[in-house]
Protein backbone atom coordinates (compact mmCIF):
# COMPACT_ATOMS: atom_id res chain seq x y z
CA UNK A 1 0.00 0.00 0.00
CA UNK A 2 1.36 3.12 -0.71
CA UNK A 3 2.23 5.92 1.72
CA UNK A 4 0.32 9.84 1.69
CA UNK A 5 2.25 13.18 1.53
CA UNK A 6 -0.29 16.22 1.25
CA UNK A 7 0.26 19.34 0.96
CA UNK A 8 -2.02 22.62 1.62
CA UNK A 9 -1.13 26.15 1.42
CA UNK A 10 -2.09 29.06 3.38
CA UNK A 11 -2.27 32.83 3.80
CA UNK A 12 -2.25 33.49 -0.07
CA UNK A 13 -1.86 31.70 -3.63
CA UNK A 14 1.33 30.94 -5.45
CA UNK A 15 3.42 29.91 -2.45
CA UNK A 16 5.19 27.45 -4.75
CA UNK A 17 2.95 24.36 -3.22
CA UNK A 18 3.80 22.68 -6.59
CA UNK A 19 7.70 23.27 -6.86
CA UNK A 20 7.47 22.12 -3.00
CA UNK A 21 5.88 18.59 -3.94
CA UNK A 22 8.00 18.41 -7.30
CA UNK A 23 11.15 18.88 -4.79
CA UNK A 24 9.85 16.37 -2.35
CA UNK A 25 9.24 13.96 -5.40
CA UNK A 26 12.80 14.58 -6.35
CA UNK A 27 14.13 13.93 -3.01
CA UNK A 28 12.42 10.55 -2.11
CA UNK A 29 13.32 9.41 -5.74
CA UNK A 30 16.94 10.03 -5.23
CA UNK A 31 16.71 7.71 -2.66
CA UNK A 32 15.25 5.03 -4.91
CA UNK A 33 11.77 5.08 -3.80
CA UNK A 34 9.09 5.15 -6.73
CA UNK A 35 6.65 8.40 -6.63
CA UNK A 36 3.54 9.50 -7.95
CA UNK A 37 1.98 13.35 -7.48
CA UNK A 38 -1.70 14.36 -8.00
CA UNK A 39 -2.96 18.37 -8.34
CA UNK A 40 -6.07 18.61 -6.40
CA UNK A 41 -7.89 21.72 -7.99
CA UNK A 42 -10.98 23.19 -6.29
CA UNK A 43 -12.73 25.04 -9.53
CA UNK A 44 -15.82 24.07 -11.40
CA UNK A 45 -14.55 23.44 -14.70
CA UNK A 46 -13.92 20.05 -15.71
CA UNK A 47 -10.60 20.45 -16.59
CA UNK A 48 -8.46 23.64 -17.73
CA UNK A 49 -8.80 23.64 -21.11
CA UNK A 50 -10.78 25.96 -21.93
CA UNK A 51 -9.77 28.56 -19.94
CA UNK A 52 -7.78 31.58 -20.82
CA UNK A 53 -4.26 32.21 -19.95
CA UNK A 54 -4.62 34.79 -18.12
CA UNK A 55 -6.69 33.00 -16.47
CA UNK A 56 -4.95 30.00 -15.42
CA UNK A 57 -1.73 30.26 -16.93
CA UNK A 58 -0.80 27.49 -19.12
CA UNK A 59 -2.70 23.84 -19.85
CA UNK A 60 -0.51 21.31 -19.49
CA UNK A 61 -1.35 18.53 -21.66
CA UNK A 62 0.03 14.48 -20.55
CA UNK A 63 0.78 11.47 -23.08
CA UNK A 64 -2.87 10.05 -22.79
CA UNK A 65 -4.57 13.57 -23.75
CA UNK A 66 -5.32 15.45 -20.41
CA UNK A 67 -5.73 19.04 -20.55
CA UNK A 68 -4.54 19.54 -16.87
CA UNK A 69 -3.05 22.23 -14.21
CA UNK A 70 0.55 23.43 -14.76
CA UNK A 71 1.80 22.08 -11.97
CA UNK A 72 1.67 18.61 -13.34
CA UNK A 73 4.71 19.90 -15.19
CA UNK A 74 7.03 20.82 -12.62
CA UNK A 75 6.05 16.97 -11.06
CA UNK A 76 7.13 15.71 -14.70
CA UNK A 77 10.32 17.90 -14.76
CA UNK A 78 11.57 16.72 -11.13
CA UNK A 79 10.56 13.53 -11.38
CA UNK A 80 10.29 10.28 -12.98
CA UNK A 81 6.84 10.06 -12.76
CA UNK A 82 4.61 9.14 -15.27
CA UNK A 83 1.59 11.29 -15.20
CA UNK A 84 -1.56 10.81 -16.67
CA UNK A 85 -5.38 12.16 -16.56
CA UNK A 86 -5.67 10.64 -12.95
CA UNK A 87 -3.38 12.65 -12.12
CA UNK A 88 -5.24 16.08 -11.75
CA UNK A 89 -8.56 16.06 -10.02
CA UNK A 90 -11.01 18.74 -10.04
CA UNK A 91 -14.08 19.84 -8.38
CA UNK A 92 -15.89 19.79 -11.94
CA UNK A 93 -14.61 15.99 -12.86
CA UNK A 94 -15.79 15.07 -9.09
CA UNK A 95 -19.15 16.12 -9.70
CA UNK A 96 -19.38 15.23 -12.89
CA UNK A 97 -19.15 11.65 -12.28
CA UNK A 98 -21.40 11.67 -8.86
CA UNK A 99 -23.61 13.29 -10.83
CA UNK A 100 -23.35 10.34 -13.82
CA UNK A 101 -23.88 7.84 -11.33
CA UNK A 102 -26.74 9.24 -9.76
CA UNK A 103 -28.39 9.73 -12.91
CA UNK A 104 -27.51 5.75 -13.82
CA UNK A 105 -29.26 4.59 -10.47
CA UNK A 106 -26.13 4.07 -8.54
CA UNK A 107 -27.38 5.44 -5.18
CA UNK A 108 -30.93 4.72 -5.69
CA UNK A 109 -32.54 5.20 -2.51
CA UNK A 110 -29.96 7.59 -0.93
CA UNK A 111 -29.44 11.38 -0.93
CA UNK A 112 -26.66 12.34 -2.64
CA UNK A 113 -24.20 14.48 -0.54
CA UNK A 114 -20.72 15.88 0.25
CA UNK A 115 -19.95 13.60 2.73
CA UNK A 116 -19.73 10.73 1.81
CA UNK A 117 -20.85 10.99 -1.67
CA UNK A 118 -18.54 13.73 -3.33
CA UNK A 119 -15.57 13.49 -0.40
CA UNK A 120 -15.58 9.13 -1.07
CA UNK A 121 -15.52 10.12 -4.83
CA UNK A 122 -11.96 12.62 -4.25
CA UNK A 123 -10.63 9.55 -2.27
CA UNK A 124 -11.38 7.47 -4.74
CA UNK A 125 -9.49 9.32 -7.43
CA UNK A 126 -6.67 9.67 -5.16
CA UNK A 127 -5.98 5.58 -5.28
CA UNK A 128 -6.75 5.64 -8.64
CA UNK A 129 -3.40 7.80 -9.21
CA UNK A 130 -1.41 5.27 -7.41
CA UNK A 131 -2.82 2.62 -9.82
CA UNK A 132 -0.59 -0.63 -10.56
CA UNK A 133 2.44 0.98 -10.65
CA UNK A 134 3.74 -0.03 -7.07
CA UNK A 135 3.81 3.28 -5.83
CA UNK A 136 5.92 3.78 -2.98
CA UNK A 137 4.73 7.57 -2.03
CA UNK A 138 2.21 9.51 -3.42
CA UNK A 139 2.24 13.30 -2.82
CA UNK A 140 -0.90 14.83 -2.92
CA UNK A 141 -1.23 18.69 -3.44
CA UNK A 142 -4.85 20.59 -2.87
CA UNK A 143 -4.95 23.62 -4.84
CA UNK A 144 -5.79 26.98 -3.67
CA UNK A 145 -5.36 28.14 -0.31
CA UNK A 146 -6.80 27.06 3.23
CA UNK A 147 -10.32 28.49 4.17
CA UNK A 148 -11.26 29.32 0.93
CA UNK A 149 -15.31 27.59 0.45
CA UNK A 150 -14.34 25.77 -2.50
CA UNK A 151 -11.80 23.69 -1.26
CA UNK A 152 -13.53 22.19 1.91
CA UNK A 153 -14.75 18.78 0.44
CA UNK A 154 -10.59 18.18 -0.69
CA UNK A 155 -9.58 19.24 3.20
CA UNK A 156 -12.28 17.33 4.46
CA UNK A 157 -11.41 13.86 2.10
CA UNK A 158 -7.66 14.32 2.92
CA UNK A 159 -8.73 14.73 6.86
CA UNK A 160 -10.67 11.03 5.77
CA UNK A 161 -7.72 9.55 4.33
CA UNK A 162 -5.00 10.50 7.00
CA UNK A 163 -7.45 8.86 9.62
CA UNK A 164 -8.20 5.74 7.41
CA UNK A 165 -4.34 5.56 6.52
CA UNK A 166 -3.12 5.27 10.01
CA UNK A 167 -0.46 7.53 11.35
CA UNK A 168 2.75 5.72 9.27
CA UNK A 169 0.99 5.94 6.19
CA UNK A 170 -0.12 9.74 5.82
CA UNK A 171 1.31 12.49 6.84
CA UNK A 172 0.19 16.58 6.20
CA UNK A 173 2.63 19.33 5.00
CA UNK A 174 1.34 23.02 5.19
CA UNK A 175 3.37 25.30 2.90
CA UNK A 176 2.91 28.57 4.64
CA UNK A 177 4.43 32.37 4.43
CA UNK A 178 6.45 34.07 7.15
CA UNK A 179 6.59 37.82 5.40
CA UNK A 180 9.16 40.07 6.13
CA UNK A 181 7.90 43.65 7.39
CA UNK A 182 10.86 46.25 5.96
CA UNK A 183 9.32 49.53 8.35
CA UNK A 184 9.77 46.96 11.06
CA UNK A 185 12.92 45.21 10.21
CA UNK A 186 11.55 41.70 11.08
CA UNK A 187 9.59 38.86 10.20
CA UNK A 188 6.37 38.28 11.18
CA UNK A 189 4.88 34.14 12.24
CA UNK A 190 1.45 35.42 13.21
CA UNK A 191 -0.31 34.90 9.37
CA UNK A 192 1.32 31.20 9.87
CA UNK A 193 -0.17 30.69 13.08
CA UNK A 194 -3.60 31.62 11.81
CA UNK A 195 -3.21 29.61 8.72
CA UNK A 196 -2.60 26.78 10.74
CA UNK A 197 -5.14 27.60 12.74
CA UNK A 198 -7.97 27.43 10.31
CA UNK A 199 -6.45 24.13 9.33
CA UNK A 200 -6.96 22.86 12.71
CA UNK A 201 -10.54 24.26 12.93
CA UNK A 202 -11.38 21.13 10.00
CA UNK A 203 -9.58 18.46 11.64
CA UNK A 204 -5.84 18.28 9.93
CA UNK A 205 -2.68 19.19 12.26
CA UNK A 206 0.06 19.63 9.73
CA UNK A 207 3.16 17.33 10.84
CA UNK A 208 5.84 19.98 8.43
CA UNK A 209 5.40 23.42 8.37
CA UNK A 210 7.20 24.60 4.93
CA UNK A 211 7.90 28.51 5.76
CA UNK A 212 8.05 30.56 2.50
CA UNK A 213 10.01 33.35 3.48
CA UNK A 214 12.63 35.80 1.75
CA UNK A 215 15.39 36.33 4.56
CA UNK A 216 16.60 33.66 6.69
CA UNK A 217 14.22 32.32 10.08
CA UNK A 218 16.04 32.25 13.20
CA UNK A 219 16.15 29.75 15.46
CA UNK A 220 13.99 31.80 18.46
CA UNK A 221 11.27 32.12 15.20
CA UNK A 222 11.66 28.75 14.40
CA UNK A 223 11.00 27.47 18.28
CA UNK A 224 8.26 30.06 18.12
CA UNK A 225 6.30 28.95 15.03
CA UNK A 226 6.84 24.96 16.69
CA UNK A 227 5.23 26.28 19.77
CA UNK A 228 2.42 27.93 18.46
CA UNK A 229 1.88 25.39 15.41
CA UNK A 230 2.07 22.11 17.67
CA UNK A 231 5.02 20.85 15.64
CA UNK A 232 8.58 19.98 16.45
CA UNK A 233 10.95 22.29 15.81
CA UNK A 234 12.92 20.56 13.31
CA UNK A 235 9.61 20.10 11.11
CA UNK A 236 9.69 24.25 10.42
CA UNK A 237 11.27 23.93 7.02
CA UNK A 238 12.74 27.49 6.02
CA UNK A 239 12.09 27.86 1.79
CA UNK A 240 13.91 30.70 1.49
CA UNK A 241 13.75 32.57 -2.10
CA UNK A 242 16.09 30.88 -4.71
CA UNK A 243 17.48 32.58 -7.84
CA UNK A 244 16.07 29.19 -9.88
CA UNK A 245 13.86 26.39 -9.04
CA UNK A 246 16.13 23.70 -9.60
CA UNK A 247 17.65 24.86 -6.37
CA UNK A 248 14.73 23.95 -4.26
CA UNK A 249 15.42 20.33 -3.73
CA UNK A 250 19.04 21.34 -2.43
CA UNK A 251 17.42 23.43 0.18
CA UNK A 252 15.19 21.35 1.15
CA UNK A 253 18.19 18.49 1.64
CA UNK A 254 20.24 20.69 3.12
CA UNK A 255 16.96 21.30 6.08
CA UNK A 256 16.72 17.82 6.28
CA UNK A 257 13.23 17.64 5.23
CA UNK A 258 13.86 14.11 3.55
CA UNK A 259 14.69 12.35 6.37
CA UNK A 260 12.13 13.55 8.47
CA UNK A 261 9.49 12.61 5.81
CA UNK A 262 11.56 9.29 6.01
CA UNK A 263 10.94 8.93 10.11
CA UNK A 264 7.53 10.26 9.58
CA UNK A 265 6.13 7.42 7.12
CA UNK A 266 8.78 4.89 8.37
CA UNK A 267 10.19 4.28 4.95
CA UNK A 268 12.67 2.42 4.28
CA UNK A 269 15.33 3.02 1.75
CA UNK A 270 18.89 4.14 0.90
CA UNK A 271 20.47 7.78 1.60
CA UNK A 272 21.70 9.41 -1.09
CA UNK A 273 22.56 12.84 -1.78
CA UNK A 274 22.19 15.44 -4.91
CA UNK A 275 25.12 15.11 -6.39
CA UNK A 276 24.46 14.59 -9.84
CA UNK A 277 21.93 17.25 -9.78
CA UNK A 278 23.98 20.27 -8.60
CA UNK A 279 26.77 18.89 -10.89
CA UNK A 280 24.62 18.54 -14.48
CA UNK A 281 21.79 21.21 -13.44
CA UNK A 282 22.80 23.26 -11.26
CA UNK A 283 26.69 24.24 -11.39
CA UNK A 284 25.47 25.18 -15.26
CA UNK A 285 23.03 27.60 -14.30
CA UNK A 286 25.22 29.14 -11.80
CA UNK A 287 28.37 29.47 -13.68
CA UNK A 288 27.77 28.91 -17.96
CA UNK A 289 30.67 28.97 -19.79
CA UNK A 290 28.35 31.57 -22.04
CA UNK A 291 24.96 33.43 -22.48
CA UNK A 292 22.77 33.93 -25.29
CA UNK A 293 19.40 36.15 -25.98
CA UNK A 294 16.08 34.27 -27.86
CA UNK A 295 13.29 36.18 -28.28
CA UNK A 296 9.71 34.75 -27.14
CA UNK A 297 6.96 36.26 -29.23
CA UNK A 298 4.06 35.19 -27.70
CA UNK A 299 0.54 37.36 -27.42
CA UNK A 300 0.10 36.27 -23.55
CA UNK A 301 3.78 37.55 -22.37
CA UNK A 302 2.16 39.84 -19.55
CA UNK A 303 1.48 36.20 -17.11
CA UNK A 304 4.98 34.67 -16.73
CA UNK A 305 2.69 31.46 -16.37
CA UNK A 306 1.09 31.50 -19.78
CA UNK A 307 4.33 29.90 -21.33
CA UNK A 308 5.93 28.33 -18.61
CA UNK A 309 7.00 24.99 -20.04
CA UNK A 310 8.39 26.79 -22.60
CA UNK A 311 10.93 29.01 -20.58
CA UNK A 312 11.96 25.82 -18.73
CA UNK A 313 12.76 24.35 -22.00
CA UNK A 314 14.85 26.86 -23.13
CA UNK A 315 16.78 26.97 -19.58
CA UNK A 316 17.01 23.40 -20.23
CA UNK A 317 18.29 24.13 -23.84
CA UNK A 318 20.83 26.22 -22.19
CA UNK A 319 21.69 23.67 -19.39
CA UNK A 320 22.71 21.42 -22.34
CA UNK A 321 24.52 23.99 -23.68
CA UNK A 322 26.43 25.00 -20.55
CA UNK A 323 24.97 28.73 -21.81
CA UNK A 324 22.82 30.81 -19.86
CA UNK A 325 19.57 31.58 -21.27
CA UNK A 326 19.12 35.74 -21.73
CA UNK A 327 14.88 35.63 -22.72
CA UNK A 328 13.61 38.74 -24.11
CA UNK A 329 9.67 38.51 -24.10
CA UNK A 330 8.11 40.02 -26.64
CA UNK A 331 4.20 40.86 -27.07
CA UNK A 332 3.19 40.65 -30.95
CA UNK A 333 1.05 43.46 -31.12
CA UNK A 334 4.11 45.51 -29.95
CA UNK A 335 5.47 44.23 -33.77
CA UNK A 336 2.42 45.35 -35.09
CA UNK A 337 3.26 48.73 -34.00
CA UNK A 338 6.70 49.44 -33.89
CA UNK A 339 8.01 46.68 -36.65
CA UNK A 340 9.91 43.13 -36.27
CA UNK A 341 13.67 44.83 -36.66
CA UNK A 342 13.05 47.53 -33.67
CA UNK A 343 11.57 44.63 -31.26
CA UNK A 344 14.00 41.57 -32.24
CA UNK A 345 17.36 43.65 -33.32
CA UNK A 346 20.13 42.12 -31.04
CA UNK A 347 18.59 38.47 -30.60
CA UNK A 348 20.03 35.51 -32.02
CA UNK A 349 17.08 33.15 -31.51
CA UNK A 350 13.19 33.39 -32.18
CA UNK A 351 10.50 30.88 -30.53
CA UNK A 352 6.75 32.24 -31.70
CA UNK A 353 4.84 29.39 -28.95
CA UNK A 354 1.08 28.29 -29.60
CA UNK A 355 -2.18 30.30 -28.90
CA UNK A 356 -5.53 31.01 -30.17
CA UNK A 357 -7.43 33.35 -31.76
CA UNK A 358 -6.02 36.29 -34.10
CA UNK A 359 -5.19 38.56 -31.82
CA UNK A 360 -1.27 38.94 -32.25
CA UNK A 361 -0.92 36.80 -35.32
CA UNK A 362 0.49 39.56 -37.60
CA UNK A 363 2.88 40.17 -35.65
CA UNK A 364 4.33 36.76 -35.54
CA UNK A 365 3.89 36.53 -38.67
CA UNK A 366 6.24 39.69 -39.37
CA UNK A 367 8.48 38.27 -36.30
CA UNK A 368 9.23 34.71 -38.63
CA UNK A 369 9.61 36.96 -41.80
CA UNK A 370 12.39 38.49 -39.84
CA UNK A 371 14.42 35.70 -38.93
CA UNK A 372 14.00 33.82 -41.96
CA UNK A 373 15.20 36.54 -44.05
CA UNK A 374 17.99 37.64 -41.27
CA UNK A 375 19.12 33.89 -41.07
CA UNK A 376 18.36 33.96 -37.27
CA UNK A 377 17.97 30.97 -35.95
CA UNK A 378 13.91 30.51 -35.43
CA UNK A 379 11.66 27.79 -33.42
CA UNK A 380 8.02 27.81 -34.29
CA UNK A 381 6.03 25.94 -31.99
CA UNK A 382 1.38 24.95 -32.54
CA UNK A 383 0.53 28.25 -33.77
CA UNK A 384 4.40 28.94 -34.18
CA UNK A 385 4.91 26.03 -37.30
CA UNK A 386 1.42 27.47 -38.84
CA UNK A 387 2.34 31.15 -38.72
CA UNK A 388 5.75 30.20 -40.13
CA UNK A 389 3.90 28.42 -43.27
CA UNK A 390 1.74 31.11 -43.52
CA UNK A 391 4.40 33.82 -43.79
CA UNK A 392 6.19 31.06 -46.22
CA UNK A 393 3.10 31.20 -48.22
CA UNK A 394 3.19 34.82 -48.50
CA UNK A 395 6.65 35.85 -48.85
CA UNK A 396 8.18 33.42 -50.08
CA UNK A 397 5.46 31.61 -52.98
CA UNK A 398 3.72 34.56 -53.73
CA UNK A 399 0.31 33.90 -52.17
CA UNK A 400 -0.40 37.04 -50.58
CA UNK A 401 -3.21 36.00 -49.29
CA UNK A 402 -2.46 32.58 -47.86
CA UNK A 403 -3.96 32.46 -44.31
CA UNK A 404 -5.88 30.31 -41.55
CA UNK A 405 -8.98 29.46 -41.10
CA UNK A 406 -9.07 30.12 -37.92
CA UNK A 407 -8.82 33.49 -38.53
CA UNK A 408 -11.18 33.87 -41.41
CA UNK A 409 -14.18 31.72 -43.50
CA UNK A 410 -13.43 32.93 -46.87
CA UNK A 411 -9.50 32.28 -47.01
CA UNK A 412 -8.34 32.46 -51.05
CA UNK A 413 -5.01 29.79 -49.96
CA UNK A 414 -5.95 28.31 -46.45
CA UNK A 415 -2.64 27.03 -46.27
CA UNK A 416 -3.94 25.85 -42.24
CA UNK A 417 -7.29 24.53 -41.82
CA UNK A 418 -9.68 22.59 -40.14
CA UNK A 419 -9.58 18.71 -39.87
CA UNK A 420 -12.74 17.48 -41.51
CA UNK A 421 -13.48 15.24 -38.15
CA UNK A 422 -13.07 18.64 -36.48
CA UNK A 423 -15.73 20.65 -38.64
CA UNK A 424 -18.77 18.98 -36.91
CA UNK A 425 -17.67 19.14 -33.24
CA UNK A 426 -19.88 21.69 -31.44
CA UNK A 427 -18.13 21.08 -27.96
CA UNK A 428 -14.75 23.20 -26.69
CA UNK A 429 -13.65 20.94 -24.01
CA UNK A 430 -11.17 17.71 -24.76
CA UNK A 431 -11.93 17.72 -28.40
CA UNK A 432 -9.21 19.04 -29.72
CA UNK A 433 -6.24 16.62 -30.80
CA UNK A 434 -4.41 15.64 -27.98
CA UNK A 435 -1.79 14.07 -26.56
CA UNK A 436 1.56 12.06 -27.65
CA UNK A 437 1.17 11.08 -31.40
CA UNK A 438 3.23 9.09 -33.41
CA UNK A 439 5.96 11.20 -35.98
CA UNK A 440 8.26 9.74 -38.51
CA UNK A 441 10.78 11.74 -39.26
CA UNK A 442 12.84 12.12 -42.63
CA UNK A 443 16.84 11.50 -42.86
CA UNK A 444 19.10 14.47 -43.85
CA UNK A 445 17.03 16.95 -41.94
CA UNK A 446 18.01 19.22 -38.93
CA UNK A 447 15.11 17.29 -37.20
CA UNK A 448 16.99 13.99 -37.34
CA UNK A 449 20.04 15.28 -36.46
CA UNK A 450 18.45 16.53 -33.53
CA UNK A 451 16.56 13.60 -32.47
CA UNK A 452 18.94 11.05 -33.82
CA UNK A 453 16.24 8.28 -34.75
CA UNK A 454 13.59 7.82 -37.11
CA UNK A 455 10.34 7.54 -34.97
CA UNK A 456 9.43 9.60 -32.16
CA UNK A 457 6.37 10.74 -29.96
CA UNK A 458 5.09 14.21 -29.23
CA UNK A 459 2.21 15.96 -27.54
CA UNK A 460 -0.28 17.75 -29.11
CA UNK A 461 -2.56 20.43 -28.29
CA UNK A 462 -4.24 21.86 -31.38
CA UNK A 463 -7.36 21.98 -33.89
CA UNK A 464 -5.87 23.15 -37.06
CA UNK A 465 -3.42 21.39 -39.34
CA UNK A 466 -1.59 21.84 -42.32
CA UNK A 467 -3.31 21.86 -45.57
CA UNK A 468 -2.06 19.11 -47.46
CA UNK A 469 -3.27 21.44 -51.32
CA UNK A 470 -0.12 23.67 -50.61
CA UNK A 471 2.45 20.91 -49.88
CA UNK A 472 4.18 20.72 -53.45
CA UNK A 473 4.17 24.56 -54.12
CA UNK A 474 5.83 24.86 -50.62
CA UNK A 475 8.40 22.71 -51.31
CA UNK A 476 8.92 23.61 -55.05
CA UNK A 477 10.16 26.95 -53.05
CA UNK A 478 11.82 25.32 -50.18
CA UNK A 479 10.16 24.49 -47.06
CA UNK A 480 11.00 20.80 -46.16
CA UNK A 481 8.10 18.82 -44.48
CA UNK A 482 10.75 16.49 -42.28
CA UNK A 483 8.43 15.20 -39.97
CA UNK A 484 5.01 13.26 -40.69
CA UNK A 485 1.95 11.48 -39.12
CA UNK A 486 1.76 8.21 -41.13
CA UNK A 487 -2.24 8.73 -40.26
CA UNK A 488 -3.71 10.73 -42.96
CA UNK A 489 -0.14 11.94 -43.84
CA UNK A 490 -0.23 14.93 -41.36
CA UNK A 491 2.69 17.57 -41.23
CA UNK A 492 4.13 17.34 -37.80
CA UNK A 493 7.45 19.31 -38.44
CA UNK A 494 8.66 21.86 -41.57
CA UNK A 495 12.14 23.45 -42.23
CA UNK A 496 13.48 25.64 -44.56
CA UNK A 497 16.64 25.22 -47.03
CA UNK A 498 19.21 27.63 -47.29
CA UNK A 499 18.45 28.82 -43.54
CA UNK A 500 21.18 28.04 -40.67
CA UNK A 501 18.32 26.90 -38.54
CA UNK A 502 14.60 27.10 -39.03
CA UNK A 503 12.49 24.09 -37.62
CA UNK A 504 8.70 24.02 -36.85
CA UNK A 505 6.77 21.75 -35.22
CA UNK A 506 2.92 21.35 -34.51
CA UNK A 507 3.43 19.78 -31.62
CA UNK A 508 4.62 21.18 -28.52
CA UNK A 509 7.89 19.60 -27.32
CA UNK A 510 8.41 22.17 -24.40
CA UNK A 511 6.45 19.09 -22.59
CA UNK A 512 8.61 16.70 -23.08
CA UNK A 513 11.76 18.43 -21.21
CA UNK A 514 13.72 17.94 -18.37
CA UNK A 515 16.64 19.97 -16.77
CA UNK A 516 19.15 17.49 -17.00
CA UNK A 517 17.80 16.02 -20.19
CA UNK A 518 16.83 18.91 -22.44
CA UNK A 519 14.77 18.13 -25.44
CA UNK A 520 16.60 17.52 -28.61
CA UNK A 521 14.68 20.61 -29.91
CA UNK A 522 16.05 23.11 -27.49
CA UNK A 523 19.19 21.80 -26.81
CA UNK A 524 20.08 22.23 -31.04
CA UNK A 525 18.11 25.76 -31.51
CA UNK A 526 20.34 27.20 -28.43
CA UNK A 527 22.80 25.68 -29.82
CA UNK A 528 22.12 27.35 -33.54
CA UNK A 529 21.78 30.72 -31.50
CA UNK A 530 25.19 30.50 -30.24
CA UNK A 531 26.56 29.79 -33.46
CA UNK A 532 24.79 32.76 -35.22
Amino acid sequence: MPKYIFVTGGVVSSLGKGITSASIGKLLESRGLKVSLIKCDPYINVDPGTMNPYQHGEVYVTDDGAETDLDLGHYERFTNAVLTKDNNITTGKVYYSVISKERKGDYLGKTVQIIPHITDEIKDGIEKAAGNQKIDVVIVEIGGTVGDIEGLPFLEAIRQLRLEKGKDYAINIHVTLIPYIKSAGEIKTKPTQHSVGTLREIGIIPDIIVCRTERPISKEAKDKIALFCNVDSEAVIPAIDVENIYEVPVCFKKEGLDKLIIRLLNLKCKDNDLADWENTVLKRLKQPSSAVEIAVVGKYITLQDAYKSIYEALVHGGIANDTKLIIRKIDSEDIEKCGAKKCLEGVYGILVPGGFGSRGIEGKIKAIQYARENKIPYFGLCLGMQAAVIEFARNACGLRSANSTEFGRKIKYPVISLLEEQKHIDDKGATMRLGAYKCMIKKDTKAYKAYKKAVIYERHRHRYEFNNKYKDILEKHGMVFSGIHPKGSLVEIVELKGHPWFVACQFHPEFKSKPEKGHPLFKDFIKAALAK
